[in-house]
């Protein structure tokens, strides 16, 4: 990576303690997604760091990719590899949590109970997958659902 000088260094954005937050919510992958945006109008090293940071372990490819794509923006291209999307459970123990959550309603609930149970209770997954399946959220979650109910 490329380490900036003072020279280089534009200042922090006005708001960057709330951007330093919100690049930072686990629940809430949009708010990250636009902190990204708006991170990477500044270069500077505090920038920088969160930026490198959420390309490279937000679980969100959207936000990785958004990441990777300022950093270049910035002219930083030295040691920065673009995000690959992670498969198997984004959020550790997403499996497990899923079936603990079917298993906690009623033996007949509804795929719509069940989701708003995951949504009450572990909205950072819920958000997560969200944000990574897009369109495709519901038809994931209700495979998904569907399959616990035969485990």
């Amino acid at each position: 990576m490329t380490i900036l000088t003072n020279k280089q260094s534009i200042g922090l954005p006005e708001n960057y303690e709330e951007l330093k937050k919100s690049a930072g919510r686990k629940s809430d992958w949009r708010e990250r997604l636009d902190a990204v945006e708006e991170l990477g109008q500044s270069k500077n090293t505090q920038t920088i760091d969160i930026l490198v940071r959420l390309m490279n372990d937000d679980a969100v490819y959207k936000v990785q990719e958004a990441a990777y794509r300022q950093l270049k923006g910035l002219g930083l291209t030295d040691g920065i590899k673009p995000p690959t999307r992670k498969q198997g459970d984004l959020i550790k123990g997403t499996s497990k949590t899923l079936l603990r959550i079917k298993k906690s309603l009623p033996k007949d609930h509804s795929y719509n109970d069940f989701k708003e149970k995951l949504k009450n209770m572990r909205l950072d997954i819920y958000d997560t997958y969200e944000g990574e399946k897009g369109a495709d959220f519901d038809k994931w979650l209700e495979s998904t659902w569907e399959s616990l109910n035969k485990k």
